[in-house]
């Protein structure tokens, strides 16, 4: 079992910057891949960047060149740096780990707003 809690929310104007964090407890070693997906309303969950234990990284097109997912010195953080912010990432975004039995975990949601 992999415990989740995400945060660094908050409300912002266009073009301003935000760090989401997660921090993983319990079966660590069995992640074999962390990531950020993300929720607007009305709309489908979304990958929105993921890195493997290998520290290959993944973004979705829309984020490439604007976020940055990094882990901490310790395995068991996650950070999510997003730059020059537009209303369209506007969502509730989750912290996600996926463990080597392919069973994926989930943090609470930390909701992210920008404003116009």
């Amino acid at each position: 079992q992999v415990q989740l809690v995400d945060s660094g929310g908050g409300l912002v104007q266009a073009g301003g910057s935000l760090t989401l964090s997660c921090t993983a407890s319990g079966s660590i070693d069995s992640i074999v891949a962390m990531g950020w997906y993300r929720q607007a309303p009305g709309r489908e969950l979304e990958l929105v960047a993921q890195i493997t234990r290998g520290h290959s990284t993944n973004y979705a097109d829309s984020v490439k060149g604007r976020f940055t997912i990094s882990r901490g010195d310790m395995k068991n953080l996650l950070y999510l740096r997003m730059n020059s912010l537009k209303p369209a990432d506007t969502a509730v975004y989750y912290c996600n780990a996926r463990s080597q039995q392919v069973i994926d975990y989930w943090g609470q949601g930390t909701q992210v707003t920008v404003s116009s």
